[in-house]
């Protein structure tokens, strides 16, 4: 091989790695573009908290929870109740009591319109949907 032909081979050289970092800065660039972001939570829903007076105060929150109780806690719904072997029997929701033995009040929770089947530990979240946490008093 020549002098010449050896110039020539690494200009050649030179030029496809240059060639090649412009690609693989281009793809870099147009993966960290389109790449899906990451979120808070996997499952996006919606709790809505309806006080004595039927005012809402609606809480749009992502989580990872399994149980509506996570998700009331990752929304920032302050709540407590007394906790029993059937799980927590939720009492307080924003600072508003509900004592039934007092005034037949208590916090019904519901997904959707239709009534939950389970307490707030064994409630299921799924993504998509409303949960509605409603102060109630029957006659």
């Amino acid at each position: 091989m020549s002098e010449k032909e050896i110039k020539g081979n690494k200009k050649k050289i030179g030029i496809a790695v240059a060639v090649l970092c412009a690609v693989a800065v281009l793809f870099g660039v147009i993966y960290f573009v389109f790449a899906p972001k990451a979120g808070a939570g996997g499952k996006a829903l919606v709790i809505e908290v309806v006080d004595d007076k039927q005012e809402t105060v609606t809480y749009k929150v992502n989580t990872d929870a399994e149980y509506l109780r996570g998700a009331m806690e990752d929304a920032g719904i302050e709540f407590s109740g007394t906790e029993s072997e059937f799980g927590l029997m939720v009492e307080t929701v924003n600072g508003l009591y509900a004592d039934y033995a007092e005034d037949n009040a208590y916090w019904a929770f519901y997904v959707g319109e239709e009534y939950c089947n389970y307490g707030v530990d064994n409630q299921p979240v799924e993504d998509g949907k409303t949960y509605r946490i409603v102060y109630t008093r029957t006659e």
